[in-house]
């Protein structure tokens, strides 16, 4: 059976695929890419469900478990948000309006990705696409020890180390010879690696259970 696991950057997406024991990895300019793969099912690192008020419980679940890092965690996607506003001001101006919180600048620059997987998961809803997030994974590698940054030397270290020990003997090469001149961080590169994981083996939830669904029925889960 076939996995395949996603994160984006500035380019595009960066895609694992799991086969067995091959792994293999692509750098593709649009998610519209996993309609012409076959595969079992897919797990890829952005908010998946929406709501009109930002808030999912799956969101809240994922920072107390990331506590003291929770901030790792980007929460507030609002389809309206990117759907009636092209200026992130004028969306604050209304979610203060309906008495919401605010959107960071961060998510709010993650909206054109949110909305391309958005599009795609409404789309194909025959095909098994679930959210995940990559902190999680590494945190239960870890063995529920929280990591350092990833944006330190010591914390890509230890993500890749955690990596390596599960397979991705080709990791070395992913993270330079294939990576170059395409746009993608190696930590792009490592956190597609961990949702892949998530794509195979979906150990867990957040919530547990039967997930939250938006108004569109798309469910509010984030698998581990």
């Amino acid at each position: 059976m076939t996995f395949i696991g996603l994160d984006g950057f500035s380019k595009g997406w960066v895609a694992v695929t799991l086969d067995g024991d091959r792994r293999s990895i692509d750098f593709i300019s649009d998610i519209s890419w996993l309609a012409t793969q076959r595969f079992a099912r897919a797990a890829i690192d952005i908010p998946i469900g929406l709501g009109d008020g930002g808030v999912r419980a799956c969101d809240q679940l994922a920072r107390k478990k990331l506590s003291p890092h929770g901030s790792r965690v980007f929460s507030g996607g609002r389809r309206w948000l990117w759907q009636d506003f092209t200026d992130p001001d004028l969306a604050n101006a209304e979610a203060e309006r309906r008495g919401q919180k605010k959107v960071s600048r961060q998510l709010w620059h993650l909206g054109p990705k949110i909305m391309e997987v958005d599009g795609f998961v409404q789309a194909h809803r025959d095909l098994d696409i679930r959210e995940a997030h990559p902190e999680l994974v590494f945190l239960r590698l870890n063995g529920d020890v929280p990591l350092p940054s990833k944006h330190a030397e010591e914390g890509l270290a230890l993500r890749r180390h955690l990596l390596t020990a599960n397979g991705f003997s080709d990791l070395d090469d992913w993270l330079t010879v294939r990576r170059a001149r395409t746009g993608a961080k190696r930590d792009d590169v490592l956190d597609a690696c961990a949702v892949a994981l998530v794509a195979r083996d979906c150990v867990g939830c957040l919530p547990e259970g039967n997930a939250p669904r938006d108004a569109l029925g798309v469910p509010q889960q984030i698998w581990v």
